[in-house]
């Protein structure tokens, strides 16, 4: 599997989903801006990884959201 297809590598991606699953944060929520930025970025780079994974058209074809919202994912994700 190739590394270069996603922002995160392939055996990180699962440590970053589990680190958003767990309630310990690498900057507390209560430290103004800072501290929801952290869960921002992974947020980001766990979805970058997954939609490059999965395939554009795969996940255009599973979501269930707006056309605005599948805009918003593509503008995120760098694929749109």
């Amino acid at each position: 599997m190739s590394t270069s297809s996603g922002s995160c590598r392939p055996r990180t991606q699962p440590l970053w989903s589990v680190h958003l699953a767990l309630p310990i944060d690498l900057i507390p929520d209560f430290i103004p801006i800072l501290g929801y930025a952290d869960d921002a970025i992974i947020v980001t780079f766990v979805l970058r990884s997954v939609v490059r994974r999965a395939g554009l058209d795969t996940i255009r074809r599973n979501w269930p959201g707006s056309d605005d919202g599948f805009t918003a994912l593509c503008r995120l994700t760098g694929l749109g």
